[in-house]
């Protein structure tokens, strides 16, 4: 797919994106609202907002990609001047960085990967007592809660300001995602309470 974009008033077409890791899109993608932005407040705003639909990485890893993504031509960066007490190198994206982010935000998807820790547990309960098994879906119900309270107050900060309106469709998909993964939970409960004493399932059949 060939997609265009504008820089400097032209209109300028290019081919598919290059291969980059996911990570280094997300940085790149951070990058592209408005402002120069320091690695760590990089950061501060994959974890109040990416984490709740993708996921947040480690600040060594967004200085790395930071880097990869400079030699490519696609940030710059500048380090602060004497008037800060601590220097700091602030980063900003170019028009080729512009152009292949384009590129990558009109492709495809791609596929869902789920891994979901609670579940895995309890496709093994067969080695936990049921007591610990439900503990366990009690606890993600009270993190989930918790997250979704994050995300509301994370969706409360974006709707202030006008330049982050498709950020909020994010976040709301966010919260929505959370209030079916707490229905989901409770269906779980529900489930593990009606398992034979013995924890098998009646109508179990094998390999699943």
């Amino acid at each position: 797919m060939t997609s265009r974009h504008i820089a400097n008033g032209q209109d300028i077409p290019h081919g598919p994106a290059p291969e980059l890791p996911q990570t280094a899109w997300a940085v790149l993608g951070l990058l592209s609202f408005p402002g120069e932005r320091t690695g760590y407040e990089l950061k501060k705003w994959a974890d109040s907002s990416l984490r709740f639909f993708h996921w947040s990485p480690a600040i060594s890893q967004i200085y790395a990609e930071l880097r990869r993504l400079e030699e490519r031509g696609y940030v710059t960066s500048a380090r602060s001047g004497p008037e800060e007490p601590r220097a700091k190198r602030r980063y900003a994206i170019t028009d080729a960085g512009r152009a292949a982010l384009d590129a990558w935000a009109a492709g495809e998807g791609g596929p869902v990967v789920l891994k979901h820790p609670l579940v895995l547990r309890v496709w093994l309960g067969h080695l936990a007592a049921p007591e610990r098994l439900r503990a366990l879906v009690e606890d993600h119900l009270a993190l989930t809660h918790d997250e979704l309270a994050e995300v509301r107050a994370a969706l409360a900060r974006a709707r202030e300001e006008p330049r982050w309106r498709h950020p909020v469709v994010a976040l709301r998909w966010s919260e929505r995602r959370l209030l079916a993964e707490l229905e989901l939970a409770r269906e779980m409960l529900t489930d593990l309470d009606h398992l034979p004493a013995d924890g098998r399932s009646e109508d179990r059949c094998d390999g699943a």
